[in-house]
């Protein structure tokens, strides 16, 4: 398949990777020259713009960082709908708000190219090992032609409905990410002062009902370069819940303390 990817980022790179491994005639964007290279050595030919990928693909991935990014290169004039044939369908991996997903969908449908949401979970790890999960919105027959993409990174899909919905599911999935992390943060901290063992505070947790994937191996994990997309990403939650009138203080204070918290 003539598959395009936008967007080779932490995790987006990865992605990309095991695309260009499975054997798909893929082409790349990114601004950065270090990431480019890699996908070239894998196989996969380096576009000068988003454009020129959408001249190439029948379907076009895209993970970049933000709404605003998004908007830039899918909508821009060296944007992907400006190279993209009728028929095509853009899978959005960023975290954006859904707004920005009916957006571009309504100007990606005056020419008649589908968009699908497809937000992932387990970031680069996940993407190395083959292990993320994937939340989808869309019409049917498009997502059925992206499941063999997205299935090339992790067999864990999930269709959440329309074409929205996997950016809704994303957004209520983060909320419960960030305020795990509060939580493990306080209940860690709390088991040292008393003079607990790291050690021993991970075996309760395993074993007890605070049993997370976060708090479990706290001691190991290493995500601080993550706390300012974390940030946005609680930002856009807190937009969306606004917007369904509902107050959500947890993830609120959890937004105001990510810096502090993010092992």
């Amino acid at each position: 398949m003539k598959v395009g990817f936008v967007g080779l980022g932490n995790q987006g790179k990865g992605l990309a990777l095991n695309l260009a491994q499975a054997g798909h005639d893929l082409m790349v964007f990114d601004i950065r020259r270090e990431p480019t290279a890699e996908l070239a050595s894998a196989g996969a030919s380096i576009a000068e713009s988003a454009r020129a990928v959408g001249a190439h693909a029948e379907i076009v991935e895209v993970c970049v960082l933000d709404d605003a990014q998004v908007e830039r290169v899918v909508l821009g004039p060296e944007g992907i709908l400006a190279g993209a044939r009728p028929g095509a369908i853009i899978a959005i991996h960023s975290t954006i708000h859904p707004a920005t997903v009916s957006k571009v969908a309504e100007a990606a449908e005056a020419q008649r190219v589908e968009i699908v949401d497809a937000p992932v979970s387990g970031g680069a790890n996940g993407a190395r090992n083959k292990s993320v999960s994937y939340m989808v919105g869309g019409h049917d027959a498009a997502v059925d032609r992206c499941i063999p993409l997205f299935e090339t990174s992790g067999r864990k899909i999930t269709r959440t409905g329309p074409r929205g919905t996997g950016m809704k599911a994303k957004l209520a999935h983060q909320v419960i990410i960030c305020i795990n992390l509060l939580a493990a943060h306080e209940g860690m901290r709390l088991g040292r002062e008393a003079g607990l063992s790291q050690d021993v505070l991970e075996k309760i947790v395993r074993d007890g009902g605070a049993q997370s994937r976060i708090a479990d191996h706290w001691s190991q994990l290493s995500m601080r370069h993550l706390a300012p997309v974390l940030h946005k990403d609680l930002e856009l939650c807190l937009d969306f819940a606004r917007q369904l009138g509902l107050s959500m203080p947890g993830a609120a204070l959890t937004q105001q303390m990510i810096d502090k918290i993010v092992p």
